[in-house]
Formats: structure tokens, sequence, C-alpha cells
């Protein structure tokens, strides 16, 4: 959603630059290994071929449909970005502390719409958030050591048992929390199940029922599958064209620029 897919959250910080994925919003991004593993492969085979940007789109489609999620077409012949900055991704990216005005004006910006945004935050069907990004949801939510009202009681007992060691000392790991609560490692409706059950874990899922709309339409999503899995395929597709090709480079090691 930055300058669209050109693999900038790929590349490491130097001294005079701080990478997009070393902003706070990525600092939990994974699997940086499995896009180096795919390109190193790459690369003894067809040297200077195939750009980090298209192992991106590639594999998060794959990832998609191998827990058999939604497949989609996927155009191939970006360019890697030369650029990456954190204090860009930062400035840019949607905030999980977003209210539902301030997200769809984020994917407006970018040519997305309505429902781009319901189908794609639907992403977090799978996959974890972590504590600190909703210790003051928990903890402190208007400054006076309250919990937002908006989460369901017993979810919200859970999310403060799991995340009560966090800050109590520097070496507290910041915990995992699934953002499906009980289907996190699947690619399912059930997201949509949960926010209705009012236990959204980032107040920007949580937004989403504030909005007729977006709140019809998440529930359009949780009793109709395919319709959710045909929505989300084609925001993917739309998402992944924001900048066209690019005009970068193909980079020969995606965690530098040529």
């Amino acid at each position: 959603l930055l300058q669209g897919c050109d693999a900038s959250i790929l590349l490491d910080s130097t001294a005079s630059n701080s990478a997009e994925k070393d902003a706070i919003p990525n600092q939990t991004v994974a699997g940086y290994e499995v896009i180096d593993e795919i390109k190193a492969r790459l690369e003894v085979v067809c040297p200077s071929s195939v750009s980090c940007a298209d192992i991106v789109a590639l594999a998060a489609r794959d990832a998609v449909s191998f827990q058999v999620g939604p497949m989609w077409p996927v155009s191939i012949g970006r360019k890697d970005g030369r650029v990456s900055s954190s204090s860009e991704a930062s400035a840019n990216l949607p905030s999980p502390f977003s209210n539902f005005t301030t997200l769809l004006q984020d994917f407006k910006n970018k040519g997305l719409d309505l429902q781009d945004l319901v189908a794609l935050s639907g992403a977090h069907t799978i996959g974890v958030g972590h504590c600190g990004l909703i210790s003051d949801r928990l903890f402190n939510f208007t400054g006076v050591g309250d919990t937002d009202p908006s989460i369901a009681r017993v979810y919200a007992s859970l999310l403060r048992a799991k995340c009560s060691n966090l800050g109590a000392n520097n070496n507290v790991v910041d915990p995992a929390i699934e953002m499906d609560p009980g289907s996190g490692s699947s690619f399912d409706t059930h997201y949509y199940t949960a926010l209705r059950q009012n236990q959204g874990l980032f107040e920007s899922d949580a937004a989403l029922l504030t909005d007729q709309r977006s709140a019809r339409m998440s529930r359009v999503f949780e009793t109709n599958r395919e319709l959710f899995f045909v929505a989300f395929g084609q925001s993917m597709v739309k998402m992944g064209a924001i900048g066209g090709v690019g005009a970068g480079e193909i980079r020969k090691n995606c965690h530098v620029i040529n």
C-alpha cells in the first residue's frame, strides 16, 4: 500500500537509512527466509530474471491457497523498488489503531474501496498479532486504566491474562495472539464470526462494526465462504496492481539494491 508491490519491505536498513521493515507496523513481519530461499534457487536457474516483487506476490497467493483459501491470477513483470523508508511506512500503512473513517480513506487513497477494505481485513483470519499493539486497548483505553468496552468481556479477560506481563521488564518477549481466536491457522470466514462476537483483536478490526455498510458486508462474508474468497482474490489483484510494474530493477539479493 506504499509504492505498490515493489518488495521494498525486503530491503535492509543501512547506516544512512531506516528501511520499511523496521517501521513499527512491520516489526512482527516474518517469513523473509522463505523469500530468500526462493530467490536463491531462481538465481541459479535463471539469474536476474525474476524480481523479488514477483516472488512476494506469488508467494502470498500460494500461501493463502495452500491453506485451502482462494486462488487468484497474479500478473508478473514487476520491478524491485530502490527506496524503502520506515517513516513512510509508519505514516502511510493502515494503523491497527485507526477508526473506520480513517481506514476507508487510507484505502481510497490507493484506489481501493469499501469492499476491498472489508475483504482484505479478512486476511486476519490467519496469523498473529502482538500484545504491544493492544496493550492500551486492554489496560489504559481512555487513560484511566480501563479496557475498551467494545471487546467481549470474556475475550477481554483472556487477552489481559495473556498480555499481563508485557512491560514488566525489558526481557519479556511481546506475546503473540491469534488474530482470529480459535481459528488462527485456517483461512476461512471465522474472522467475521469473531468480529460479530466482539472479538476483533485490533481497534481497526472492531472499526468494521461501527459503519452499517462494512458491518453488513462482514455478515455477508461470514455466511458465504465462496463470496468472501472471490472478493478477497479480486481485492488482492487490485492491491497488487498499485503502482504498476514499477521502474526499478531486478535485485540479485532481495535485501539490498544492486
